[in-house]
């Protein structure tokens, strides 16, 4: 469900429903609890509640920031992953270069059926939450075979065939710290401190008591903003690969990559 939420509406369209409904929620719930308890707005509990309340909200943030801050450390390994992935297969045609042209020929096109299978096939597997090895694993069987069975000529070719075969060792590395990194998610117990929190925490602004309506208003809608932002957050960030905000394939059509993407 999360994923299809990703990828079938924007951020903004997300956030307008995220954020504005938990503040909708919020002030709806605040009103009709102080309409049919009007003893609340006196304060007569406050110095109570105002302790539960800050108690209650410092456990809270420390748990939303530690998991905002682990989803985006997250959301970074994987750009760099992606960004590691495209330079080794850069890196092997480049080396490849060094090649008698059959053996060079292989090579490319060994790493272009790569890099298009990886954007046109193994992308929206990522994106739709069911990456698979399938499409990418043939191209990359074909470099193995092309270098296994190649036998340097001269120095200058085996000091770029040493480091060619490095290259495509780390290809096949980074593409399985990819494909993990595809299949992670927020464990099911921070999910439940993340959005469960939130159902303590925003009802709790309500027995807070304030004489003016517009103030008790004030007080509840920003609270449930904050909350409704930051669960945006954890929503948006837990699934690197769908999204608006999701790590592009770019790297893998840009340098010495590029060639294999011009008509």
């Amino acid at each position: 469900m999360s994923l299809w939420l990703l990828n079938h509406f924007s951020t903004f369209t997300l956030a307008l429903v995220a954020v504005g409904g938990t503040v909708l929620l919020a002030v709806a719930g605040s009103v009709l609890l102080r309409r049919r308890h009007p003893s609340l707005a006196g304060g007569e509990h406050n110095d109570m509640v105002g302790v539960t309340l800050g108690m209650f909200g410092a456990i809270y943030g420390i748990i939303l920031a530690f998991v905002i801050v682990t989803l985006w450390t997250q959301m970074e390994q994987a750009q760099t992953i992606v960004a590691n992935e495209a330079t080794s297969a850069a890196l092997i045609t480049r080396d490849a270069a060094a090649f008698p042209e059959p053996v060079r020929v292989r090579v490319d096109s060994a790493v272009s059926g790569y890099v298009h299978a990886v954007v046109e096939d193994q992308w929206p597997r990522m994106r739709a939450g069911n990456p698979s090895y399938g499409a990418t694993e043939a191209h990359l069987q074909d470099a193995f075979r092309t270098l296994q069975t190649y036998v340097p000529q001269t120095q200058a070719e085996q000091v770029f065939y040493e480091q060619a075969a490095d290259h495509l060792n780390d290809v096949a590395s980074q593409r399985r710290a990819r494909i993990t990194m595809a299949r992670r998610e927020l464990p099911p117990l921070l999910q439940a401190l993340a959005f469960g929190g939130a159902l303590v925490l925003i009802p709790l602004t309500f027995l807070y008591g304030l004489r003016k309506l517009l103030v008790q208003i004030l007080f509840v809608a920003s609270v449930a903003a904050l909350v409704g932002f930051s669960l945006l957050l954890v929503f948006v960030l837990d699934r690197p690969f769908a999204g608006d905000l999701s790590v592009s394939p770019a790297p893998y059509r840009e340098g010495a990559l590029a060639q294999y993407w011009t008509p």
